[in-house]
């Protein structure tokens, strides 16, 4: 049996300062009347994903794009077609949507999504979009406990709402106090935070995930039963093409990918550089965080060129 043709869409998630996204009720008359989805359409022969993105939005909003920036791509299943989803987000556009097709719209909260039934390929999307733009990498080993600490409460109070926590060669006596700590004081400002490697040391800091190394994520073939739960986070350090593809197999909700750009801790070593982590991102199924090289500054940068944000290590704690 031959499989069924690839539908290519390019789909927009338009994106408020406030972080709302727009939703869109499909109208009667369609597969799927009534169930909610983000702006967008088919791409038609011939056409380039940015100018499909810009054409249907233009169609069925009534806006101009000014500002999209490719995102990831996801594959998904109907019954009645295989899609290949090609997300953009769009920060800025010119004029004020508006139903030009008879959809309804809503405005709404990635991670408090009041409108329903949303189609299914929608989920995973949500809980990517809940992901804030700067991850911070914890640096206690060459900082000192004390002083990392420290300066984690001034991250948090500027904003950092997402932390990895690794310091692998702290003897895990040290970790899983310094674990439990960081818990401690990220829970009040809403912030998650991933222990790495050790789901056992994740559970008894009552942490929100576990990141993976690249080692670590090839020796699995799905995603492990610790992860199952939907508000569980799992990330995975990548490099290349295969591990992010790998990385998306095992149900990871993010990867980092590095490096970026040249690092003071590995001079002279090869990065990928803007052009090759722009194709790769884009390829992802799942969101991508840039490391290495970058500042808190390229955030916007990054996502220009495909990231979900920037993953910093030193820069998180300046």
């Amino acid at each position: 049996m031959n499989p069924a043709p690839l539908t290519e869409v390019a789909v927009a998630v338009l994106t408020q300062p406030d972080g709302r996204v727009l939703l869109a009720q499909r109208p009667p008359g369609k597969v799927y009347a009534g169930y909610w989805e983000f702006p967008g359409g088919k791409v038609e022969p011939g056409e380039a994903l940015d100018a499909a993105l810009a054409r249907e939005l233009h169609e069925e909003l009534g806006i101009v794009v000014t500002t999209s920036c490719r995102w990831i791509t996801r594959v998904f299943e109907y019954p009645h077609a295989t899609v290949r989803l090609n997300f953009f987000r769009v920060f800025e556009w010119q004029g004020t949507p508006h139903p030009h097709e008879g959809q309804v719209f809503s405005w709404q909260l990635p991670d408090a999504v009041e409108v329903a039934p949303l189609l299914p390929a929608n989920f995973p999307i949500l809980k990517a979009l809940s992901l804030p733009p700067l991850l911070g990498i914890s640096h206690a080993e060459a900082l000192g406990v004390d002083s990392f600490l420290a300066r984690l409460d001034v991250a948090l109070a500027n904003g950092l709402r997402l932390i990895q926590l690794r310091d692998k060669t702290l003897p895990d006596e040290a970790r899983l106090p310094l674990a439990r700590e960081t818990v401690r004081r990220a829970r009040p400002h809403g912030a998650r935070v991933l222990v790495n490697g050790s789901a056992e040391l994740a559970r008894a800091a009552g942490a929100d995930g576990v990141h993976l190394d690249s080692a670590a994520a090839a020796r699995l073939t799905r995603r492990p039963d610790f992860a199952a739960s939907d508000s569980f986070l799992l990330g995975v350090s990548c490099h290349d093409d295969a591990e992010l593809a790998h990385a998306a197999a095992i149900g990871a909700d993010f990867a980092l990918l590095s490096p970026v750009l040249p690092t003071l801790t590995h001079p002279g070593a090869a990065t990928l550089g803007w052009e090759r982590f722009a194709e790769l991102a884009a390829a992802s199924p799942v969101p991508v965080y840039g490391l290495g090289g970058l500042a808190r500054d390229d955030v916007a940068l990054a996502q220009s060129h495909g990231a979900h944000g920037v993953a910093l290590l030193r820069g998180a704690w300046t």
